[in-house]
């Protein structure tokens, strides 16, 4: 019989030893990572050929240039740190994204790298499968919003395809070779299903000092009036605020009007103004009937305006004039309205940029590598310029002692003053910085905080095509008697409301506005070009409360074109429509103050080849 000692011997030696075991759990671990390595490179190609990512940076970035991360050639996409849909809205006539980025190091991709891609289900189609389709579209356009959001956009949803649009890589042919690689057709970048209904959704939010103005679609309160603000409430998100009905802090709202209301900070925001923004805002609505409060659905992060402007402050002195306007596919127009304009003084443009798609951030680049002070910001939100002012009017208070609200088709002009007019000359006289000189001169008196400015609407003069000296210079003829006025304003004595009706702004308590006129300035309003222009106009509007040409409401109002109708077919001689008298005091004064005296080209003609 062995001894116990022996027995212990023999299973000593049965057993494996640690070592060898751990030797041959490494092997195969080993072989499963260079397995799974092997198989990730055939579906996502870890090549130079590979997806890169490349960041698309604009000269007119909202980024703060210590934000922004690298450039073109940047390190293949991290899955593990992707882009992420926040928010999709629903527009008439397209869908847009809004997109974080997780890190700053991340990029945005060029948008010939990405489809948009839409979900079906085969039984929508009339089949009783619950097999999913998708299908793919061109992305239109991504481009930088603020410092935490891009904006992708992506066409209307096929017929039976849902709205909740993804973003993927697409494939790309190897330059290196004939044959293709394909990015992994099932790789989406992470996001929620949700879609925001434009017509009734909170869009935008801005702190300013212990408030935030939040801008809200479908509220549906009266134009040019201020609201009770008691019906409404405020309500913040606090850590992960992307979840649905996760917002923990309520304030009240202090003031209402149109689509502005304005909120109180919570007490923990306002110690640390910093910890603001990001967080997302909505606006509680008391229903006419019940009890409870309805929450308006919300993309809308808090932003902190910051000037992406040539020259910022930086405590020195505010520039005198700026001017702000909404545009939508008016690039052509840009360059004499800016040049004309920055010869009587304007120093500095915010461009609202409301959508175009015809080359605008070119054409303000360009103006800027010329020397003028003009920044490009994007506004995606259709049919809102009234909120788009008011937004304007904070982003340029600290900027700018008085700001004009026009339109790019609209021109100051200052005939000489007649003797009737006498009292007028020591405000302005026609010249170079004529306009900056006036409101300078009026800042003399400090209760006047807005300057009205009749406006002459213009026709086509006779014309049948596109005028190649500008519009100052090729339509002569107008109406008789002047249209609504249009306002230069000091930003820092508006109403807390930001009230305003496109023309004109309500001022605080204490503050008037003067009339100039019309034998000391008027602006000249190239409203009614010829067709070809006009009709490009005929699409859509920017104003919120103004009907589009081809709606069938209010066909007698100001705001349209007196015998159009609601269609975009040319009347009968509309090149003689809107001409009772012949007005060639802007043409005569531009040839004679502007024009190149050697070659006769006025600033923005181009010279010929």
């Amino acid at each position: 019989m062995d001894s116990p000692e022996k027995r212990r011997k023999r299973k000593r030696l049965a057993r494996p030893s640690a070592k060898n075991f751990f030797t041959f759990r490494s092997l195969l671990s080993c072989l499963a990572f260079l397995t799974f390595l092997y198989l990730l490179s055939h579906r996502i190609p870890i090549t130079t050929s590979s997806f890169r990512p490349v960041l698309v940076v604009s000269s007119l970035s909202l980024l703060s240039s210590s934000a922004v991360g690298s450039v073109q050639g940047s390190s293949t996409l991290n899955p593990l740190s992707p882009l992420r849909i926040e928010d999709r809205v629903l527009f008439p006539d397209h869908l847009l994204l809004l997109v974080s980025i997780r890190d700053r190091k991340d990029w945005i991709s060029e948008k010939e790298l990405l489809d948009c891609v839409y979900s079906g289900n085969i039984s929508s189609f009339g089949s009783g499968s619950d097999e999913i389709l998708s299908e793919k579209r061109d992305l239109v356009s991504v481009e930088e919003y603020h410092e935490f959001r891009l904006i992708f956009r992506c066409p209307l949803p096929p017929v039976n395809y849902s709205a909740a649009v993804n973003l993927q890589p697409r494939r790309r042919l190897h330059r290196g070779g004939a044959r293709n690689l394909e990015v992994d057709d099932g790789f989406f970048w992470r996001s929620n299903l949700t879609v925001r209904a434009w017509d009734n959704m909170v869009y935008e939010a801005v702190m300013d000092g212990h408030t935030v103005v939040v801008f809200v679609k479908g509220l549906n309160l009266r134009p040019d009036r201020q609201s009770d603000p008691g019906q409404f409430s405020c309500h913040f998100g606090l850590g992960n605020w992307e979840r649905e009905g996760s917002y923990v802090l309520t304030t009240k709202a202090v003031t209402a009007a149109q689509e502005v209301i304005r909120c109180l900070l919570p007490r923990s925001i306002r110690k640390n103004r910093n910890k603001a923004e990001g967080i997302r805002v909505t606006i509680g609505v008391t229903p006419a009937r019940g009890h409870g409060r309805a929450l308006v659905p919300s993309a809308a992060k808090i932003s902190n305006l910051k000037s992406v402007g040539r020259g910022e402050r930086n405590g020195r002195k505010k520039y005198e004039l700026c001017v702000c306007s909404m545009v939508w596919n008016q690039a052509s127009s840009l360059r004499e309205w800016i040049m004309y304009h920055a010869w009587l003084g304007v120093e500095r443009w915010f461009i609202y940029d409301n959508n175009s798609d015809d080359g605008i951030k070119e054409v303000v680049q360009e103006l800027e590598l010329e020397g003028h002070n003009v920044s490009r910001h994007l506004w995606p939100w259709i049919k809102t310029q009234e909120a788009g002012f008011s937004h304007c009017a904070l982003r340029a208070r600290d900027e700018c002692n008085w700001v004009s609200f026009m339109d790019v088709d609209e021109f100051f002009y200052f005939p000489h003053p007649s003797y009737r007019h006498r009292r007028f000359r020591k405000l302005a006289f026609p010249g170079q910085n004529s306009l900056k000189t006036l409101v300078a001169n009026v800042s003399s008196s400090p209760r006047i905080a807005e300057i009205r400015t009749a406006c002459h609407s213009f026709g086509p003069s006779g014309l049948s095509s596109i005028p190649s000296q500008g519009v100052t210079v090729g339509y002569t003829c107008r109406l008789q008697s002047p249209e609504r006025h249009k306002s230069i304003i000091r930003p820092d004595a508006l109403d807390a409301t930001l009230l305003n009706v496109v023309h004109h702004f309500h001022l605080r308590k204490g503050f008037r506005y003067m009339n100039l006129a019309q034998g000391t300035a008027v602006i000249n309003h190239y409203k009614y070009q010829v067709w070809e222009a006009f009709r490009a106009k005929f699409y859509r509007r920017v104003a919120t409360y103004v009907a589009d040409w081809q709606d069938n409401q209010n066909e007698g109002s100001k705001d349209r074109a007196p015998g159009l109708g609601t269609e975009a077919i040319e009347p009968l001689n509309w090149r003689l429509q809107f001409c009772e008298v012949w007005d060639t005091g802007l043409r005569d004064f531009a040839l004679a103050n502007l024009a190149d005296p050697a070659t006769g080209l006025l600033p923005w003609e181009r010279s010929p080849l």
